[in-house]
């Protein structure tokens, strides 16, 4: 019995979810109020965009996942900045079931990459000449979840780990 059982483990391919590289994939900003906007007092409307998505780069088990962070700052109505960074990595995944994957590439990796992307967003604020932007933490699980029960529900089509 114990040897059905170690057989029966040495079947499954072993897991394993490994960072191979981190990398700025697209990074833009633009001020089109400049130098006007520096005039106004800065109690800017900021509204955050981001998505993820992912795709299977070789038959190593190898994932490109691209985290998309748009930010936009109005003051006034006017658009004193749009900033757009598109933070990417390269992880290998193998040995997984597909919801497990789709689950980690959907989460995992964006909880790896965010930093970076907060960091990236923060220094083109500053070297925009304005204010850092201080983003908060993202519960990369909960918007999962609600991406998944969405797609379950019929009302959002294709993978939730690219929403």
């Amino acid at each position: 019995m114990a040897e059905e059982q170690a057989a029966g483990t040495q079947e499954k391919p072993q897991q394993q979810f490994a960072l191979q590289r981190i990398y700025t994939k697209d990074i833009s900003l633009e001020s089109p109020s400049t130098p006007a906007v520096f005039k106004k007092q800065w109690q800017p409307q900021v509204s955050v965009d981001l998505g993820t998505k992912s795709d299977k780069i070789d038959d190593g088990g190898n994932y490109e996942v691209v985290l998309t962070i748009t930010i936009t700052a109005k003051v006034e109505g006017e658009t004193a900045f749009l900033i757009e960074v598109q933070q990417a990595g390269i992880f290998m995944i193998t040995g997984f079931e597909a919801e497990d994957l789709r689950r980690i590439v959907g989460t995992a990796a964006p909880n790896i990459l965010f930093p970076y992307a907060r960091e990236c967003i923060d220094n083109l604020c500053v070297k925009g000449g304005f204010p850092p932007i201080m983003l908060a933490p993202i519960n990369f699980d909960a918007m999962y979840q609600q991406a998944l029960a969405q797609a379950q529900a019929g009302q959002a089509g294709g993978d939730p780990a690219t929403h």
